[in-house]
């Protein structure tokens, strides 16, 4: 077989044979760990050694009963404690040693201040958010592994570890929070997480209130949000608008009623009516002519009203006809939407402006059509969004997992007049969501910011869906511009002196 040298030892008695080959390397398995151990050789030796090494290095199990012990008999009981937190009433015999963790009693302790070595601290308690019940979770924090917070008390122990200075803890609260953010605690929150600096909780308190505030209207969260809550998110471009703009122009109503009448009570269905009469009997009784806005009851909402996005209520009769019968708005804010719009129809219908052909995304942010439907269970879908829109008659299909535009011309009969220039332009976004029972998203898909060019009659796959991911009652929302920026269209007076006349052939 060959000289194997000196690499293996002889076999002691009992041995079943040598290995017939082996490779140079060591990386390779002997053969002889398939055979009986009482077999060896110097690779044998080798594994055994790291075998014994492995036994020699200590193992990390947490003792559950350590913690439990610590927690009942240092923090519960008290037992040799070196100083006593006395606030609000409440007592405290606690330990340096553990107080150190936070960096409130960490600075304390270390520093030059009389409370470093007095046995006993009074703690002025500033914020009326801390409670004693809150103290105790936070004091009790420093002696266990784990906390468990209720969200009903989250607000208070973030309060309290903030003041703390308990960065853990903290980021704790603001998980609890962001997992527990509904229609009775979402207002509450984003007001705690302003206070105490937690941005990635603002962020999702006001992606909640996007998603829900017009696919889930609420009595109770429309008399909870303020003004400037209001604000934010009536100019986004991505709430969640349920039919047409019309529809956010109802909803500011409801809520600014609410907002003057807060003891109103009964159900969302009746809210509509009675904010109708309400504005009704108050023009009739106190003889108002000037807008709601003007007056001083309304002084507050013109803010808010102002983010409506007007050109796409006043492109529809019966909508404009309320507006008009309302008379909330100031005169010089339909007058100014007015005459913007018969320009950019002007421009539509002589200065072949055919939509938007580049990525404008602030202009589309600041501009753009909001409108959606709701899905209440799969099947065949096919919708329009009522409203003149420069001739642009887009035609939505939901049927078979597919999403599909089409520009209407000829196939279809059309309410309006409809455009038959050959190419128009669109600026798109479309989303889908669906919600818990809390109204937390459970999924999502988004095409983000497109471009798109249809001719006439010309349909367009806008997404294709996938069965596992859908989820019913599905909401579609969705942002379109038909036309370009006013600024694109700008002509020189020069070029066409005035009363000239232009040849017919």
């Amino acid at each position: 077989m060959g000289n194997l040298g000196s690499r293996f030892q002889s076999s002691p008695p009992g041995a079943e044979g040598l290995v017939e080959g082996v490779s140079s390397s060591r990386k390779l398995t002997c053969v002889c760990h398939k055979r009986k151990r009482n077999a060896y050789c110097d690779c044998c030796d080798s594994e055994q050694d790291d075998e014994d090494a492995l036994l020699d290095i200590p193992r990390r199990k947490k003792l559950k009963s350590t913690s439990k012990y610590i927690y009942q008999t240092l923090f519960l009981n008290g037992e040799n404690s070196d100083i006593r937190i006395c606030a609000l009433g409440q007592a405290w015999n606690l330990h340096k040693v553990y107080l150190c963790q936070s960096g409130y009693f960490s600075s304390m302790f270390s520093g030059s201040w009389r409370e470093s070595n007095m046995m006993v601290i009074e703690l002025e308690i500033p914020d009326q958010n801390i409670d004693t019940e809150a103290l105790q979770v936070v004091f009790g924090s420093l002696y266990r592994d784990d906390v468990l917070i209720k969200p009903s008390r989250v607000v208070s122990i973030l309060a309290a570890a903030c003041m703390l200075q308990l960065d853990g803890l903290i980021q704790q609260c603001g998980e609890t929070m962001k997992e527990n953010i509904s229609v009775k605690t979402v207002c509450g929150y984003y007001a705690s997480a302003s206070i105490y600096g937690l941005d990635s909780v603002i962020k999702k308190c006001h992606e909640w209130l996007l998603n829900n505030l017009m696919t889930h209207q609420n009595v109770d969260l429309m008399k909870e949000l303020g003004v400037e809550m209001m604000e934010q998110l009536i100019r986004s471009s991505d709430l969640s608008v349920m039919q047409v703009e019309m529809d956010v122009y109802t909803a500011l109503k409801k809520w600014m009623f609410l907002q003057l009448n807060p003891s109103w009570e009964g159900p969302i269905k009746q809210l509509l009516a009675d904010a109708d009469a309400w504005l009704c009997k108050r023009r009739t009784d106190l003889c108002e002519r000037e807008p709601f806005l003007d007056t001083e009851d309304g002084a507050a909402f013109p803010s808010v009203f102002k983010h409506i996005r007007l050109q796409y209520i006043i492109n529809d009769l019966a909508s404009a006809r309320i507006l008009e019968r309302d008379n909330i708005l100031p005169a010089d804010w339909l007058s100014s939407m007015y005459k913007n719009q018969w320009f950019a129809m002007l421009r539509t219908e002589f200065d072949n402006d055919n939509g938007p052909q580049d990525a404008n995304k602030e202009d589309f942010e600041m501009s753009s059509m909001r409108c959606g439907r709701k899905l209440a269970k799969d099947g065949d879908y096919c919708w329009r969004w009522t409203g003149f829109n420069f001739g642009f008659d887009l035609l939505v299909t939901y049927t078979n997992r597919f999403i599909v535009f089409k520009r209407n011309t000829l196939s279809q009969p059309c309410g309006g007049a409809v455009s038959l220039q050959p190419r128009r332009h669109l600026a798109y976004r479309l989303r889908l969501a669906s919600f818990d029972s809390n109204g937390k998203l459970v999924c999502s898909r988004s095409t983000g910011h497109q471009l798109l060019t249809l001719e006439k009659d010309q349909e367009y796959v806008v997404m294709n869906l996938d069965s596992r991911l859908l989820s019913f009652p599905l909401y579609v929302c969705c942002n379109f511009l038909y036309t370009s920026s006013q600024s694109d269209h700008r002509t020189d007076a020069s070029t066409e002196p005035e009363g000239s006349t232009r040849s017919v052939c």
